[in-house]
């Protein structure tokens, strides 16, 4: 699964994009994963209050099921102006 990451989550963890082999159910689960891998994932993850997720271009929520997910986007929330 290809997950991508945008603005200071891009920063925090250094990267664009990864692919991503994973056993996760949901959103929330691939979080989990990504924390346990190093500090700059438990650190841009910290508050996942402050985070977006997209599923395949779609907005989501965290508690979604990843099956058949081809696509991971997480951002920070999106202001008007």
């Amino acid at each position: 699964m290809r997950v991508l990451y945008f603005a200071w989550l891009r920063e925090r963890i250094g990267l664009p994009r990864e692919d991503v082999e994973t056993g996760a159910a949901t959103v929330a689960d691939l979080v989990e994963e990504l924390k346990a891998r190093e500090e700059r994932y438990a650190v841009a993850f910290a508050d996942v209050s402050a985070v977006r997720v997209a599923l395949d271009q779609e907005l989501s929520s965290f508690d979604a099921p990843l099956a058949g997910v081809r696509e991971v986007a997480f951002f920070p929330p999106m202001t008007g102006g």
